[in-house]
This record gives C-alpha cells, structure tokens and sequence, in this order.
C-alpha cells in the first residue's frame, strides 16, 4: 500500500538495519518510548515466523509493528510483567513494539500498520502494553477501538493492558 509515498508492507530480512536504527533512535535512555531493546537475533526471528508490519518512506524505514508469541519474550521482564498482569488466552499473540519515527507520528500511521496486519492476518487476536505516561499512544490505541483490560507496575511506571483483534 502507498499513501504520501510511504509504503506499508510485510518487513523481511533486508529490513533488519532499518528496524534495528529506528529502535536505537526510539529507546528510552535517549529519550524515547520504547520499553526493550530487540535483539537482532529476536528481530530476525519475528521477521521469519511471524507477521512483521513496516512503513518505508523512500529509502527510510520510518515505521514498524511487531507480533510475537509469549514463548519469544521469554528474558524480557516487562513482558513477563504483563503476562503476570493479564495472562493470555491460548489464542492470543503479543503486539508490540510499534514504532513511529518522530517526524511521522500524529500522521495515522500506526492505524495503517494495523490496517496491514488486519489485510494479512484478519481475527488475529493481539494484547499490548503501553506505560500510561505515552498519553499519545494510548489515545492512538483507543482510537483504533482497542481496550484497555488491566495494568500493571513496572520499575517506575504504570502500564495499560489493551486487546484487539486485527481486522
């Protein structure tokens, strides 16, 4: 799909450099949002089993939405936060991260990943988690019709638990 010459698409491979730069840019100790690092490994092996979503505006990756499974994010304490919080039916993946670059955000890009993953995999049933202070992405959430379900601390934090199915 192209929209203001940005292309939504199924990451592969060859993304792996593009990801792995707008996840530098995005983590918190440089004043980002992001909860975890991924390794490029853990990367590689999303791309490889799972549906990853990407926004590339020319040659840049501007945008990404991961799926995983719970057994993916075994080590990643946040996750086990959450899974401790709200345990996930059987049928159920995990979303996230998703990742705008700063000059994209407020532009309904994260609808348009979403909108992929529906295209890709429609009733995929996903839950995610979002610190309550990224007051932006909740709202963006919401507006998407997903719902929150429980919360739960993490280091110094408060999280929201939301659930969806991909359409």
């Amino acid at each position: 799909m192209t929209e203001n010459h940005i292309q939504i698409r199924r990451a592969t491979e060859t993304d792996l450099q593009g990801i792995d730069l707008l996840q530098a840019a995005n983590q918190q100790n440089v004043g980002g949002t992001l909860s975890a690092y991924m390794s490029r490994d853990w990367i590689l092996e999303a791309i490889r089993t799972m549906p990853v979503i990407v926004a590339q505006q020319d040659n840049t990756l501007v945008g990404f939405l991961f799926i995983s499974t719970p057994g993916m994010n075994r080590g990643i304490p946040i996750v086990k936060a959450m899974l401790d919080a709200f345990p996930l039916p059987a049928d159920t993946l995990i979303s996230g991260p998703i990742c705008i670059s700063a000059s994209m955000r407020g532009q309904g890009l994260a609808h348009q990943l979403f909108l992929e993953l529906g295209r890709i995999r429609p009733g995929l049933k996903c839950a995610c988690f979002i610190r309550r202070d990224n007051t932006p992405s909740i709202r963006a959430h919401e507006k998407m019709g997903m719902k929150e379900v429980a919360s739960f601390p993490f280091h110094d934090a408060d999280h929201a638990i939301f659930t969806y199915t991909a359409i």
